[in-house]
């Protein structure tokens, strides 16, 4: 499977850099870019596109920072190891926390909407549906990284491409409306960067990334890492603009294919739904594999290759979604913005924290620094923008607050 990483329960292997940018745009284009439209539909696809960029860039900085600490530690750690090293216990359990909040809340998303669409395309019932797509979901984690990294460069292209089909016939065909798409309220504003943080998901994927390049080839880190998070936040701001400028932001739909197919035609309907479906897979298999590390390191499992531990620690990544996705328990687009308000407040903080300890107490010189996007006013930016937004989307749930949609 890969090679041991003495003294860590979690194994090296070898990924390309094609292998880890699919990673970030798999871990980044799942559920989040299926409800952005619909979610930025009263704020509008200009407040939409300022969100992307700020975020895009902060969440950026904010993985090249992980990437650096990781580069400092000898052992390969995921995050909860990474913050038990460096900001102590507390706040180990605090990102092991948000990694399960975050990863619970998109892998409950994946769980209803493969379960919707294949529902749709097979007139099956939808636990039925979400069961089949549970098993290539879980197989390739079970596999290991290197399978996901490979499972993903393959899924990621046949994405790419029935995306941006569909993209050029909205353009083409039917025509995007202008005043679809200059529509902006900047009262809904502020939730809508809560989506727009949960739709850059790919901090997680951060040291499984670091464990998947060795000393010759680890420029390739941060290298995927930009490029991976360039190719998410063009998707992010074509996709919506394609759906709100068909429909209108008055007839887009929850789960944005669904529109995108009433609009375009029958052929459009199989195409836009296989484009959906290979978003939550690869988004699945990278959230998923980093969750499931995360939890054989904060649990100090002896070994990532056990195979008792492997199905353990797969146990609690599969079967919770898919109880919970069928208790009726929350919305698709509610379940989104939960889990991005309190992982975006984690992943603002502790990163900060670990970068700037592990530059005093690091125990290796790092062949990659992230030079002076480390500034303080730079980290406290992150901070001020993520915690703010946090913290709001939370009262727009308990209605203190208007939500976006």
């Amino acid at each position: 499977m890969s090679e041991s990483n003495g003294g860590s329960a979690l194994a090296r292997t070898k990924l390309t850099l094609l292998e880890g940018v699919a990673l970030i745009v798999g871990a980044n284009i799942g559920a989040g870019i299926l409800s952005l439209a619909y979610g930025a539909k009263n704020a509008g696809w200009p407040v939409l596109v300022f969100w992307v960029v700020v975020a895009g860039v902060l969440t950026t900085i904010s993985m090249l920072y992980v990437a650096e600490t990781t580069l400092r530690t000898k052992k390969a750690m995921q995050l909860s190891g990474l913050a038990e090293k460096y900001v102590g216990n507390l706040g180990s359990w605090l990102l092991f926390l948000s990694v399960a909040v975050n990863s619970l809340g998109a892998l409950i998303a994946y769980t209803t909407g493969s379960g919707q669409i294949l529902s749709e395309l097979f007139h099956i019932p939808n636990a039925l549906g979400s069961f089949l797509f549970f098993i290539p979901a879980v197989g390739v984690i079970w596999l290991g990284l290197k399978a996901a990294g490979v499972a993903e460069k393959f899924i990621t292209f046949g994405m790419l491409v029935l995306v941006l089909i569909l993209i050029l016939a909205s353009i083409i065909g039917p025509g995007l409306k202008t005043e679809y798409l200059t529509i902006y309220n900047t009262k809904f504003a502020i939730p809508v960067f809560s989506l727009t943080v949960f739709a850059f998901l790919a901090q997680y994927i951060v040291p499984e990334l670091a464990r998947g390049y060795s000393k010759e080839t680890i420029k390739n880190l941060p290298r995927a890492i930009i490029i991976g998070m360039l190719i998410t936040g063009i998707l992010l701001a074509l996709v919506p603009m394609a759906a709100l400028g068909l429909s209108g932001p008055e007839n887009v739909t929850e789960v944005v294919t669904i529109a995108w197919a009433d609009a375009l035609g029958k052929w459009a309907f199989f195409t836009a739904n296989g484009f959906a479906l290979m978003a939550m897979m690869t988004s699945f298999w990278a959230l998923g594999q980093s969750y499931f590390t995360n939890i054989i390191d904060r649990f100090k499992f002896p070994s990532e290759t056990n195979k008792k531990y492997r199905a353990i620690a797969l146990a609690i990544v599969a079967v919770p979604p898919f109880l919970i996705a069928y208790s009726g328990f929350v919305g698709f687009v509610d379940a989104l913005s939960i889990a991005g308000a309190f992982a975006g407040i984690m992943m603002a903080i502790v990163p900060v924290m670990m970068i700037n300890k592990a530059r005093k107490v690091g125990e290796r010189e790092p062949e990659w620094t992230c030079g002076k996007l480390a500034h303080p006013a730079i980290q406290t930016l992150i901070i001020v923008l993520y915690t703010s937004a946090g913290v709001y989307t939370l009262l727009g749930i308990f209605n203190v607050l208007p939500k976006g949609w």
